[in-house]
This record gives C-alpha cells, structure tokens and sequence, in this order.
C-alpha cells in the first residue's frame, strides 16, 4: 500500500485509503502529512520549557495539526514549509538533545519537491512514521484517537488565536498529550489520555467561544436570506470569523456583496457583521456540494480553512485559499506585517463577474447559542414540564457525500413534533430548510451555529440540568445523533464524554480508527453505539 489513512468518516469501505484518499488527498500528501505528525509530535515531546516558548511552539503545532485535518490542505510544499518550521524549533528548543532532521537543511521545501531523488528518500522514511508503525491495534487505535481528536481541539485553539486569544494551559495540555501519544504503550493509561484530550477540547471550545463573542457580539436569533442579489458577490467558505470581518472592511462601498457559505452561514448570527449593509446571506449547503455550488456563484471564493475539495475548472480561476487551507496552484493569501490581509485581487475579480446564479428563495433561522437559550431558558422549562416538549434531540456534527448520511434528514421528519432538535455544524444542511414548525412559538430546529460552536450545546444541556436542579446531566430529556466526518466532531465526541454524556448515537458508521476493544470499552463505558435505522432509533428515542 502506498498509504495508510483512516481518520474521516469516509475511509475506503469503512478501513482505510491505501492508495488515494476519497477525500482527493494523493497518497505523497498522505505520507507528508504523516512525516508532519512525527515531527510536531517530536516538538511536544522537547518542549518543557518556559510559558512564553511554550505559547511559540503550542502555536506551531497547532497549526500543523490543522492543517492535517480532512479537506484542509492538499498543497505539498506548503505542508514541506510547515514540516520545516516544525525541525527548525526543533533544533532551536533541543537543549542539546539529539535531534535527527528529516528534511535536508541545505534545501528549500520547493527544491525538496522538486527533487525526485529527495523525495523518494522521504517518502520510504514516511512510511515508516505512519499509522501502522505501531503494531498492537488497541494501542494504535487509542494513539490515534488522541490524535484525532488533537487535531480538533488545534483547530479550535488556532481559531481563537487569530482573534488574540491563547492560553498557555491549553498549549500546554495539547503538548503533554501529543507527547504521550508518542511514547505511552498502556492501554489504562491511554484511555486516560483520550478521556483528558476531551477535557482539554472543553477547554478549547470555551476559548473560542469567548474569543468570538467577546469580538463579534453574542449570536442573536436571525433570519438569514438565501437567495440572491443583483450585484457581484464574493463567497466565503470555512470557519474563519477574523477573515469575514476583514473581508467585510475591504469590500464596503465596491459594489460588491459578500455571501456566506456553509459551516459561515454562523456569520450571519453575529451582531458585528449585521451593520454591513452588503452582507447579503447564505449561498448552497454544506461543504460537499461546493463543486456546484461555486461554478453557479460565478464570482470569487475564499476558502479560509478546512472544507474544501479538490478544484474543478469551473471555478479553478477565481478561488482562493488563506489560513491553514491549500490546494496546488490555487493562490494563497498570508497575512502582512500588520496582521492583515489583502483581498483586493478578489474585489477586482467580482467586479467583472456576473451576479450569483439563484439557487433558492426565502430564509433560514438560526443564531440560537446558549445565551439565547439561556434567556429562553424559563420558556423551554415550561413547555418540558407541560409535556409540550417531550425531549432534546442532539443532531450536531458533520455533513458528507455519502447517500447513508439521507438518515439524518429523515430522521428529522420522523420524530414526534414534540422534540426539538439542537444542532450546530454542517450535519444541519440535512433538515434546516425543511418546514418542521415550531413548539409553543419555540422552533424544533435550534442551530447554535459551526461546528466551532458545539460547545454551545453542551452548556444549554447544562442550563437545563441546573434548572431541573439534576444531579447527572443524562437525566435530561436529551438524546444523541451525531453526524461525524472529520477530526472537529472526534474533539467534540470526546468532550462530550469529558462532561459526562452518555448513550451517544454516531453515524453513519462508527470510526474506523476504533479497533474492536477500543470500541468495546467505549459501548460498555460510555453507551456508544452506531445509528440504526430511522425506525428503530426514533422508537428508542421516543421510548
């Protein structure tokens, strides 16, 4: 086998990608990622040092985490750049330890490339450095959902670093288990270890959500238009909020209107980003239709970081990547010395590009974070206790190609009118256009927002179970079905585990990286258990 991949959802027949990824990742990118991993988990294991260099180099290996995320990037030499960076603070924080470089230091990332003989060589050590070079499958299985998850809570943090926020203990935290997950042989231990990766995805999630609400506002309930004006437009993809605003900024008074995209159509919840007139609402669905749905928008994309796939000649001229996205030959936007970006080139496309093709027509409703529901906390109780309200359904997660993903739509339309759907993440593109009413002029779809903004569901189970006076948070009426892809939603399971929750639903299959005793352990710990069929999961909801 060329590689060996099994973190996303869509692993080939549900084992692994051994020759090229479904998601479109070549097999060299596979094994350079794999090259990458080894070496951030190098730097973690080096890395004991003061809070200051631990801020530096928590920053690093997030950012290489990150960018090994399912659908984030497919650029090679970007991916050679950050496997230097990573060896340069290596050799700068070795202390005098012995440190063995892979990549040659004589040469750039693009000579490196460029250099079938180098890479070869490269390439042949990869494959030693990858999943399989451990070879009990309890312990690979639980090393890699730490580092699954890891991947997650990375993403998260880098999100709240962009906006200024960043604490060490996180760092720290992200350091110690990529470190463990290198050395431990355990399995005790590391369980323990998974179970402390969810608490510092808690952590992370916190974080995020105050380094976005404390800039943006806190998300008020919105009704967001999908339809279309009759000016330019550019459409921004990803999660990056810091990335919205400065497009906002740049593209005021062009003439140019500006759409949201999938896991962003969160922006338009944010009180921040709702002065500018411009702003116009949400373009398509989730991240897998975007083959389509960007050749119909006629004017530029920005993808700003994970979520996208692989390009197509439709649209291969007027899309862009910045953050920690990349894909071969589609430019990339860095920031400048100030911090900044410029999207001047994107400006000056849309203004010779044809307005967005209508789609659809009307508005969706979302913006319901746990301050909303905090304030709407009295109502909610009331209508639970009048039995107006029967139960919570948790139908977060992720979105994907797959036809066994029809399960999640249907399982919306075959619930009792009496439940309410909490959601957040692009798994919501399955039911949130669907007309399924409202309880006591309380929606049955509340969507708190991107996957980013799960740690929003956990606190309003809190709420309710504070305002039950509960002792365990699984006494509430809340069941689970969770949609997952990638390595966000591993970081989310995880932290849900972390606070407690049990008896969670996961589809549409479970993850491949589980071996059958990691999985055991998991179903007798923690009640995990695979979704079933529409039937059969909405009579044991309704139970």
């Amino acid at each position: 086998m060329s590689m060996y991949c099994f973190q996303c959802q869509e692993a080939a027949n549900n084992s692994a990608c051994t020759v090229r990824g479904v998601c479109g990742k070549s097999s060299q990118t596979a094994l350079l990622q794999d090259l990458l991993i080894d070496r951030l988990k190098k730097l973690a294991t080096i890395s004991d040092h003061s809070q200051e260099q631990r801020l530096k180099i928590g920053r690093t290996v997030c950012q290489g985490l990150f960018a090994t995320i399912t659908n984030a990037n497919f650029d090679d030499l970007r991916i050679l750049g950050l496997i230097f960076d990573a060896e340069a603070q290596i050799a700068a924080h070795a202390n005098g330890n012995q440190t063995s470089a892979l990549l040659p230091r004589d040469l750039s990332p693009q000579q490196i490339l460029t250099s079938p003989a180098v890479m070869e060589i490269l390439l042949a050590q990869a494959q030693q450095l990858g999943v399989l070079a451990t070879q009990n499958e309890d312990v690979r299985s639980l090393r890699e959902l730490t580092i699954y998850g890891l991947k997650g809570v990375a993403a998260y943090a880098e999100h709240a670093a962009v906006l200024g926020f960043e604490e060490e203990p996180v760092y720290a935290a992200i350091l110690k288990a990529l470190a463990l997950s290198a050395s431990e042989e355990d399995p005790a231990a590391l369980t323990a270890l998974v179970l402390e990766t969810g608490n510092t995805a808690v952590k992370a999630m916190a974080l995020l959500d105050k380094a976005n609400t404390q800039t943006y506002g806190n998300p008020e309930i919105t009704k967001v238009n999908i339809g279309v004006g009759t000016r330019p437009g550019i459409l921004i993809s990803g999660h990056d909020l810091h990335d919205m605003k400065q497009l906002l900024e740049q593209t005021k008074d062009t003439g140019v209107d500006v759409y949201t995209h999938s896991e962003m159509l969160a922006a338009n919840y944010y009180p921040e980003f709702k002065k500018y007139a411009h702003f116009v609402g949400n373009y398509g669905n989730a991240w897998w239709q975007q083959d389509k749905e960007f050749a119909s928008f006629n004017g530029p994309i920005l993808m700003t970081t994970n979520c996208i796939v692989p390009v197509r000649p439709a649209y291969a001229d007027r899309i862009w990547t910045t953050g920690m996205a990349g894909y071969p030959n589609v430019p990339h936007l860095t920031e400048q010395a100030d911090g900044s970006k410029d999207f001047s080139q994107l400006i000056a496309r849309a203004k010779v590009c044809l307005p967005p093709q209508s789609l659809e027509e009307g508005s969706i409703v979302g913006g319901f974070a746990h301050v909303q529901i905090k304030a709407l906390a009295g109502k909610v109780v009331d209508a639970i206790k009048s039995g107006a309200i029967s139960k919570f359904v948790i139908m977060a997660g992720c979105d994907g190609r797959h036809k066994s993903r029809d399960y999640f739509g249907d399982l919306a339309d075959a619930l009792p009118k009496s439940t309410v759907i909490l959601t957040a993440g692009c798994a919501k593109f399955r039911y949130n256009k669907k007309q399924l009413g409202d309880i006591a002029g309380i929606p049955r779809v509340l969507d708190a927002g991107q996957c980013n903004d799960s740690y929003s569901l956990a606190v309003t189970a809190l709420t309710l179970k504070e305002a039950f006076g509960l002792a365990d948070v699984n006494d509430l009426p809340i069941d689970f079905a969770i949609a997952w892809y990638e390595q966000k939603a591993v970081a989310v399971l995880l932290a849900l585990l972390s606070l407690g929750f049990k008896n969670i639903r996961l589809g549409p299959t479970l993850p491949a990286f589980l071996s059958p005793g990691v999985a055991k352990v998991l179903v007798e710990n923690f009640g995990i258990r695979a979704t079933s069929t529409v039937e059969q999961d909405v009579a044991a909801i309704t139970a």
